[in-house]
């Protein structure tokens, strides 16, 4: 297998850290702006990080000290202040300024904080329907309030925008690399399901699965989920069809004749992929797929189309999914969307689009609109009957990890255009 370009920890430590102050320096002050905080708080204890501050540590910060309190304070002139109430100044990027001989209370020096810089709206980490924004734990928070002036109390908001915007926004630089660790994703997805690996009538979708994981521990990453591997086959009624996510069967034999799927994903510079492809295992004799399995492919090729095609700027979650699924309808596809952005978390901050088991909308999170310059994993199922298989119902589940900015929508790395074939030989 020949990767692409992987780094070593030292030098993957100083771009983390590059992107980071390039990310605080000139992104966060516009994002800050936008959703009209005057003042950010953030407030965690070693390993229990609020997922947001997380994002925020410089790569030999591996987790937050102690308490670790961090303030972004934008003045009315616009200037931005980054302090951390803390024992210690965060790498380069917070200065540390609680003096304990002055205030031997850390909720003091807070204070002191607050009280000089007069805050209008103040944020706080607390959201009811997105966890990624809801940081703050209730002790923090109990606390916090407990030491704020009284006059304060009513300035104190919900900075559940910016903590997503913060999250969910790709800067320049991110958007230049996320092209190259989709490829990474990508080559180490197919050579996992290739011939080296794969003896049909011995090797099973769990030893696929430990081998995908070998590969990535072996190229010094990790997986932010455990993959999966599952088999469609001619002779299995449609029952494959109906059977939910967490019901595939681990130790299942491949075949020849079986269609492979795979559910893959890498974390890399702090970014992650989300894949989803198909092999097919040709039959001795075999040189190509059945043509009804590739029409089937083609379907789902088709309803991808169909919901890239309406990623259009401030349109909703739920918005993208019904129009993508009245749309499908009408082309008599059945078609299933369960779309998630994808950034600092494989199940990423920012508009849900449909979920397998909620394809009528999902309160809250799919109310949250579409912004330039963010990340999706187009995730969605298009189920087509297959001739060959006795009209077998298939279903071509794909994944493949996009971005959306002011040109449009285009994936990263590309998508499978066709299906992949093992074992494929001259039919003579």
């Amino acid at each position: 297998m020949h990767l692409p370009h992987i780094m070593p920890e030292r030098e993957r430590g100083r771009v983390i850290d590059e992107i980071l102050e390039d990310r605080i320096d000139n992104l966060l002050p516009q994002l800050m702006a936008t959703n009209d905080i005057d003042m950010w708080i953030l407030i965690s204890r070693e390993y229990n990080e609020d997922p947001v501050m997380k994002t925020m540590l410089p790569s030999t910060w591996l987790s937050a000290r102690r308490r670790t309190i961090f303030v972004f304070y934008r003045s009315p002139n616009g200037q931005m202040e980054r302090i951390a109430i803390a024992r210690y100044s965060v790498g380069k990027l917070l200065k540390g300024e609680w003096n304990i001989d002055v205030y031997p209370n850390q909720w003091d020096a807070l204070m002191r904080i607050i009280k000089d810089k007069n805050p209008q709206r103040i944020g706080l980490n607390m959201s009811d329907d997105f966890g990624l924004a809801d940081g703050l734990v209730k002790s923090e928070y109990d606390l916090l309030m407990s030491h704020l002036p009284v006059e304060y109390h009513d300035r104190i908001v919900s900075a559940e925008r910016l903590a997503i915007a913060w999250l969910e926004t790709r800067s320049e630089r991110e958007i230049e690399l996320y092209n190259h660790i989709c490829r990474i994703g990508h080559t180490i997805l197919r050579h996992g399901l290739s011939e080296a690996f794969i003896h049909p009538g011995v090797t099973t979708t769990d030893d696929v699965v430990w081998q995908l994981r070998n590969l990535v521990r072996d190229a010094g990453l990790d997986t932010w989920f455990h993959p999966s591997v599952s088999i469609q086959r001619a002779d299995r009624g449609n029952e494959e069809f109906l059977r939910s996510f967490s019901r595939r069967p681990e130790d299942d034999i491949i075949l020849h004749g079986d269609l492979l799927h795979v559910d893959f994903g890498i974390a890399y510079l702090r970014l992650h992929t989300d894949q989803q492809e198909h092999f097919y295992v040709c039959r001795p004799g075999e040189s190509e797929a059945p043509a009804g399995l590739v029409r089937a492919f083609e379907a789902g090729k088709e309803l991808q189309d169909i919901l890239t095609s309406n990623f259009v700027l401030g349109r909703s979650g739920n918005e993208l999914l019904s129009a993508t699924l009245k749309e499908a309808k009408v082309r008599g596809m059945n078609a299933s969307i369960y779309t998630h952005p994808i950034g600092f978390h494989g199940h990423a901050a920012g508009p849900t689009i449909g979920l397998w088991d909620q394809q009528g909308g999902v309160a809250g999170r799919g109310d949250y609109p579409l912004y330039h310059n963010t990340a999706y994993s187009i995730e969605l199922f298009a189920a087509s009957e297959v001739p060959e298989w006795g009209d077998k119902i298939v279903r071509i589940m794909l994944e493949q990890d996009g971005m959306f900015t002011r040109d449009g929508f285009y994936y990263m790395d590309g998508r499978q255009e066709e299906l992949h074939l093992l074992f494929s030989q001259d039919a003579d």
